[in-house]
């Protein structure tokens, strides 16, 4: 086949045989983490931690972090890992001494949930079942209800306008108290723009200007929306006044849409990326009909290439040329800037995309061979470049590799077209430690900018079991790993004065799923990734997802 596919085929009809599973490793012997999708209780009140090693004092604030807490709800249980409900996270840090307070989000789908003692509101992979007590016609009809979107923000921790919100990628947010982690407002995207939903991974300028990404659907189809959100305040209760769209993007297929997690940003450009991961939306919107959640709506088509889409910030122009690459998935990017006439795009991406539904709660807690088969069957996702000429016009050659630096190519094709292959930001060992996922750079200095330095989570288990600092200066790594411990997102905090772009902390929640209460939020010095200190915390916490780091005076 000719590697530069047609932007849209078809996807191949299903066929009624059982689907056979590729493998891309064969690991063996994993061990068993079924506690980290345990649910737990929360503290809301402020636990004193167990230092050793030393933290240093210089830091002083509050590391956030959101995740699921509780995937059962009376004798219903949750499908999905995405699935559970928001528990959010607070280490505070002050003086080298940490206390710990976590809090569930006081969402409708919570409180809904708690007060009928059963799933109420569905989830991305599960759906609410008919009331028990109606009778069976109301029960009936209650199947043709379109499904009520979930407000269960589990994902991140995100900032408009100097206030901590927590998202996930509906049109809900909800407002919290980043010191009480009480929730004090709901907001609705779609009472402000025609959007049913955001990212929960906006990106802010150095001014507070923050941008996002929702969809919208009409007669006309699918669209992607490039959002604005300004950085003022008319008064001291504003959410989202002032948001807008910036453009509007017409999916490649009106009613499948891609499914995105995340964008990219640079100095002028946002960087949609059309990806072959599709959301049926006649599936989507008679789920509830056929008993389907959102996640039997997915499905990844390797016939269908990869799309770069770029929009300019300040006119909201999408560019005429189209940057395609190979079938890709990924969920989040490392970072994107402009050099010499072209635009650098980081991201950690995998070669199939079929994982999503991998993630169900029954495999993360299989063991022995079950547990290994679902690994192994998991494509690895690595750290790629690739680099998009911005100019291409009449006299740009056909035929030929615009880009002059590194191993990414980008070659003009047609009048409009360029097709893009990617660049490996790392070298064979990293291999070892299963790929690399959960990226984080020094955001605010080098977002936008070139860079040299990020960091992320290892992948040997279907969860982070390592943590990982790579340097892009001859793309060596640093590795943090002890067996049986499984460290979540890593995220940097610069040191004061910092005169270099490592200059800081790398901290961590660490996970110790076989191990009683014992969790802990870990401190490494960026530069050695040398550990200094760690807080352990005397309650079960489990795998969150997304966090950031709340800096005090």
């Amino acid at each position: 086949m000719d590697p530069i596919r047609q932007e849209q085929h078809r996807a191949p009809a299903p066929t009624k045989s059982r689907k056979i599973a590729n493998h891309f490793t064969d690991v063996r012997g994993l061990p068993c983490i079924a506690n980290i999708v345990s649910s737990v209780e929360d503290s809301p009140e402020p636990i004193g931690t167990d230092v050793t090693g030393s933290i240093p004092v210089w830091i002083r604030g509050s590391f956030l972090r959101n995740g699921p807490g509780k995937f059962e709800i009376g004798n219903q249980k949750f499908n999905h890992w995405f699935d559970g409900m928001a528990l959010l996270h607070q280490f505070k840090i002050a003086e080298g001494r940490v206390t710990y307070k976590s809090r569930f989000l006081s969402s409708d789908s919570f409180k809904a949930n708690k007060e009928h003692n059963r799933i109420v509101v569905s989830e991305f992979g599960t759906i609410n079942m008919p009331d028990p007590c109606k009778n069976f016609f109301k029960r009936f009809l209650s199947r043709f209800k379109l499904p009520k979107p979930t407000d269960n923000a589990n994902v991140s921790f995100v900032n408009y306008k100097g206030d901590y919100y927590v998202s996930t990628e509906t049109n809900i947010m909800h407002k919290v108290d980043p010191e009480t982690l009480e929730t004090t407002k709901k907001v609705d995207w779609s009472k402000f723009i025609a959007v049913n939903g955001a990212t929960a991974h906006p990106h802010t300028e150095p001014d507070g200007t923050t941008y996002n990404m929702g969809n919208s659907y009409s007669h006309k189809g699918a669209s992607y929306n490039i959002i604005k959100v300004p950085h003022t305040k008319a008064t001291a209760e504003d959410t989202l006044e002032g948001v807008s769209v910036l453009c509007s993007i017409p999916s490649s297929d009106k009613s499948k849409p891609s499914y995105y997690h995340s964008f990219a940003m640079s100095e002028n450009y946002v960087v949609f990326i059309e990806q072959p991961i599709k959301m049926d939306l006649l599936k989507i919107v008679t789920g509830k009909l056929r008993g389907k959640s959102i996640s039997n709506s997915l499905f990844w088509d390797p016939t269908l290439n990869t799309i770069f889409h770029l929009i300019h910030k300040q006119t909201g122009t999408v560019s005429a040329i189209k940057y395609l690459a190979k079938p890709l998935l990924t969920l989040h990017q490392i970072n994107a800037y402009e050099e010499d006439g072209f635009l650098v795009l980081d991201m950690c991406a995998s070669e199939d995309g079929e994982a999503i539904n991998n993630y169900n709660v029954q495999n993360l807690r299989k063991s022995g061979e079950d547990l290994d088969e679902v690994y192994n069957t998991m494509c690895r996702v690595f750290p790629r470049r690739f680099v998009l000429p911005l100019k291409v016009d009449q006299e740009t050659p056909y035929g030929n590799n615009l880009n002059p630096r590194g191993s990414a190519t980008s070659v003009r094709f047609a009048k409009n077209k360029v097709f893009c292959t990617h660049e490996d930001l790392h070298g064979e060992d990293l291999s070892e430690y299963g790929g690399l996922e959960f990226p984080q750079i020094n955001y605010a200095k080098y977002n936008t900018r070139p860079y040299r330095y990020f960091y992320g989570c290892g992948f040997r288990h279907l969860v982070g079991d390592s943590l990982i600092k790579m340097d892009l200066n001859g793309k060596r790594m640093k590795v943090w790993q002890e067996p049986g411990l499984y460290p979540s997102e890593p995220v940097f905090v610069p040191s004061p004065n910092a005169t270099e772009e490592d200059d800081g902390v790398v901290m961590s929640v660490v996970i110790t799923p076989n191990k009683d209460k014992s969790t802990f939020l870990l401190v490494l010095d960026a530069k050695t990734f040398a550990e200094l200190g760690r807080a352990a915390v005397p309650v079960n916490i489990p795998y969150g997802f997304h966090g950031t780091f709340n800096a005090t005076a």
